[in-house]
């Protein structure tokens, strides 16, 4: 943007690189290129999606390059610094040729200049020009900030202006590009985004960062007190609340419930709810709640409701023996083949004989049928179900520099567009008995207004 400076010399040759006009069309340039670019690959996926996407070769090329998180990588932040260094720049080279205008205190005027404006009016009235003017004066104060009178060979002129300031709109929409430039850089360097599975009263003090197999410390633990979640008539969740309390020290020190937007924040760490979904049950769990099974008799064909504690047989009906639920197992082999997924495992205690193991799968409800010789049929029909609450967890110190730059932003568009800098001359001269007044005045804006 500065042609004229001194080439000779390193500083000089920087100053006028980062001063060129050409760089910031190149930046820009190359910044649009990557934000296509980011916007036609996912970010932060798994890792695994992407090499299944793209292939190996490109998934290597993609990785090298940091595509995949292109955001937050090194060069897509020199990129930010190049363009904040340019903006800085380029303000400071226009800023230094408008200080004689912007940071003096008594401006110069030009007659002439005002003589030869094509707004200029003039008339004529039957009162003297001494007494003329205190009250052109006093009109003249009551819209602008500076007065000034100066004499001429035939009577006065009155210099105002106001406005001077208005000039700096474009610096202030300059500055707010710098804070919301350097807020996303802080909170590209700084920050972190993340993830975290919570069960229902338990407490965690360490998140997933995403796009990554890396875990992060908090500074401090996270506990689901409670998780509510309601339906609509159609199945589809209307609602889901995790009740969380943060806790320090051992002590809890803040809790709120969260819903999706209206998130928990604490110590500049933002936490959202993003997902939930049931937990797997485990003997913990069932020897909390207990398990309700289903006993068909095949002999009566009556079906009768138990209530089973883990580890406490249970009398079944009709004289035949006891039932005890053992454990939960995460997953059951059938015949050492087929994995069936959660099991029940307990024991069938006969009146006379051996002791039968009996599996029940939980996705397969007549699983049991399949077993000869029982007097009884069992089937799971319920245990208390406990449930994971999902939340993103980040932190951005950069966000408040984006607030500050977006409220400076419009703030400098509204100075640039609706505000002016304004002078205004008026010129009183003597023509008899009667004074001939020439009003001319001229702005960098909307100069007829």
């Amino acid at each position: 943007m500065n042609d004229k400076g001194n080439t000779s010399g390193i500083p000089h040759l920087v100053w006028n690189f980062f001063a060129s006009i050409r760089l910031t069309v190149v930046v820009l340039l190359v910044l649009a290129a990557t934000s296509i670019i980011g916007t036609l690959i996912p970010q932060n996926q798994e890792l695994g999606a992407y090499l299944q996407s793209y292939g190996e070769t490109l998934f290597r090329i993609f990785y090298t390059f940091d595509l995949f998180d292109m955001y937050r990588s090194w060069w897509f932040q020199f990129l930010i610094l190049m363009l904040t260094a340019n903006i800085i720049v380029c303000s400071i080279d226009r800023l230094v040729s408008l200080r004689k205008i912007l940071f003096v205190k008594n401006p110069k005027f030009r007659l002439s200049m005002f003589q030869k404006s094509s707004s200029r009016e003039e008339f004529k009235v039957s009162r003297p020009t001494g007494e003329l003017k205190d009250t052109c004066t006093d009109r003249i104060r009551r819209r602008f900030r500076y007065v000034r009178t100066e004499p001429t060979d035939n009577g006065y002129v009155i210099f105002a202006e106001k406005g001077r300031w208005t000039r700096l709109g474009v610096y202030i929409v300059h500055l707010s590009v710098i804070f919301l430039l350097v807020g996303a850089l802080i909170g590209s360097l700084f920050g972190f985004d993340g993830f975290v599975n919570i069960p229902e009263g338990e407490t965690v003090d360490t998140i997933r960062l995403r796009n990554s197999n890396q875990t992060l410390p908090l500074d401090f633990a996270i506990r689901c007190e409670n998780f509510e979640v309601s339906f609509y008539p159609s199945g589809m969740p209307k609602e889901y609340r995790s009740h969380l309390v943060i806790i320090e020290d051992g002590q809890p020190v803040f809790e709120k419930d969260i819903i999706v937007n209206d998130p928990l924040r604490y110590s500049g760490v933002s936490i959202y709810q993003s997902s939930y979904g049931p937990m797997p049950p485990d003997t913990a769990t069932l020897r909390a709640s207990g398990v309700t099974l289903s006993a068909a008799s095949r002999d009566s064909n009556m079906v009768y409701s138990l209530k089973a504690m883990p580890g406490e047989p249970v009398k079944l009906p009709e004289g035949r023996g006891t039932f005890t639920v053992k454990e939960f197992m995460p997953s059951y082999l059938f015949m050492g083949q087929r994995d069936l997924g959660e099991t029940l495992y307990g024991v069938l205690t006969p009146p006379s004989g051996e002791p039968v193991d009996v599996y029940l799968p939980l996705r397969f409800p007549r699983f049991d049928r399949m077993r000869q010789g029982n007097d009884f049929i069992f089937t799971v029909q319920g245990y208390e179900e406990r449930f994971y609450t999902g939340l993103q967890v980040n932190r951005d110190p950069g966000v408040p520099l984006v607030y500050l730059g977006f409220v400076m932003m419009i703030v400098g568009c509204y100075i640039t567009f609706f505000m002016s800098h304004q002078r205004l001359a008026v010129e009183v001269t003597s023509s008899g008995k009667e004074s001939r007044i020439a009003v001319a005045g001229t702005a960098n804006k909307n100069p007829v207004g």
